[in-house]
């Protein structure tokens, strides 16, 4: 096992910290002004966005989540998806490695038919459109999917959709054109063939974007929507592989964007780490510097010990679906570790930061606390913490004893 990166992924590396040294954070102020002046509810993108976007081509730091577009593994990834972390409203975007995208792209690589990649993929992968995935739903703990109440029913060469979904990420943005919908065509199948994903444009009659939800007051550019959809008719060449395989593609979908969310985190708690620092040795309290005192110290010190950590065990599972794919059991309990590991470990970083920089870290005057927002909500989407606890435990209690194990619990 091992995590030095390879010639390739220094290259890479040494090219995207350029860009986003350069070019991506001096634009966080151009992005931040657009948005207060546009006004909250307003979700059109920023112009620097498509700026960069268009320098990231050029550099050739494009697509880099992707290994059949950019032929990197996901450990070679991972850094790189920390590196965008640093500027988590923009790095992403613009290098089109954000989600939802990211696992919409993958989604559609895996399991679309050629017309319909033709038609969604390809334009996703240039960056010409935005998209959005649809599974939570207001009227049940959709931690378990087998609660989507969402109807997908068949009428000839149709299916027509009825229900209400939530927290779908992306959809506010005015680029934002297909949705991929899961929802239960068959509810007298078995529990995990119930549901399938099918391919809502999002300008067919029926769909409604009611609402934008803010995140702990923040309003999201992209948007986190609440969207009806009232008989909604789509052709049935738009389901993606077959009926009743939306648990499986779902699996697919998440896996990845679990361990990409995890990587960017790791980035943010690097930025609050670095801001913290820079804080606690320039503000003098009873007349010393804030890095003088013990308390602040051992703050740093833990929030050092807490993000390598991280990174390693990160590293680990993204090796391990390098070298056992996503599927394998060993995969799935590693990113059910970090996706446990990973948001709170940015909250806990992101909360000393605050902390040291007194009422200036509650402010908008720094972006720690939309920082936390995010990573807080982190604990929730793809997964509540506890039900990726569940499935670390239950690999634990099913594990064979190893003799020690076994020599000491005689």
């Amino acid at each position: 096992m091992d995590f030095a990166m390879s010639a390739k992924a220094a290259d890479y590396h040494q090219r995207l910290t350029d860009f986003m040294v350069e070019h991506v954070i001096p634009a966080e102020e151009s992005y931040d002004r657009y948005r207060l002046e546009a006004g909250r509810d307003d979700h059109t993108v920023p112009p620097v966005i498509e700026e960069l976007k268009k320098l990231a081509k050029e550099r050739g730091l494009w697509n880099l989540f992707l290994p059949a577009e950019s032929g990197l593994s996901n450990l070679e990834y991972a850094p790189l998806a920390e590196l965008t972390g640093w500027s988590m409203e923009i790095g992403p975007e613009v290098t089109n490695c954000a989600a939802p995208d990211t696992g919409n792209m993958e989604t559609l690589h895996l399991f679309a038919t050629p017309e319909q990649r033709e038609q969604w993929l390809e334009p996703l992968l240039a960056g010409e459109i935005r998209s959005a995935f649809a599974m939570t739903e207001p009227a049940v703990a959709s931690s378990d999917a087998r609660n989507i109440e969402t109807t997908m029913l068949r009428d000839g060469d149709d299916y027509v959709i009825n229900g209400r979904k939530w927290w779908i990420s992306g959809a506010a943005d005015p680029r934002c054109t297909i949705l991929i919908v899961m929802g239960r065509t068959n509810p007298d199948a078995a529990s995990h063939q119930q549901q399938s994903m099918i391919l809502v444009p999002t300008d067919t009659p029926g769909v409604s974007i009611e609402r934008s939800l803010p995140v702990f007051g923040w309003q999201d550019q992209h948007g986190h929507c609440e969207i009806t959809f009232d008989n909604v008719r789509v052709p049935s060449s738009n389901l993606l592989a077959e009926e009743g395989s939306g648990f499986a593609i779902a699996q697919a979908r998440l896996g990845p964007g679990r361990i990409h969310h995890c990587m960017r985190a790791i980035g943010v708690a690097e930025r609050a780490l670095a801001l913290m620092i820079d804080r606690v040795q320039k503000r003098i309290a009873f007349g010393k510097p804030l890095a003088e005192q013990g308390v602040v110290r051992e703050s740093i010190a833990l929030s050092r010990n807490q993000i390598d950590q991280t990174r390693l065990l990160c590293h680990k599972a993204a090796w391990t679906i390098d070298e056992h794919g996503n599927k394998s059991k060993d995969a799935q309990v590693l990113v059910a570790q970090i996706k446990a590991v990973a948001p709170k470990v940015a909250c806990d970083v992101l909360d000393r930061a605050i902390q040291v920089h007194g009422g200036a870290g509650v402010s908008d005057d720094f972006p720690l606390a939309r920082m936390y927002g995010w990573h807080r909500a982190m604990r929730l989407f793809d997964g509540p913490d506890e039900v990726h606890m569940r499935t670390i435990a239950r690999a634990e209690l099913g594990r064979e004893k190893s003799p020690l194990a076994a020599a000491v619990t005689r």
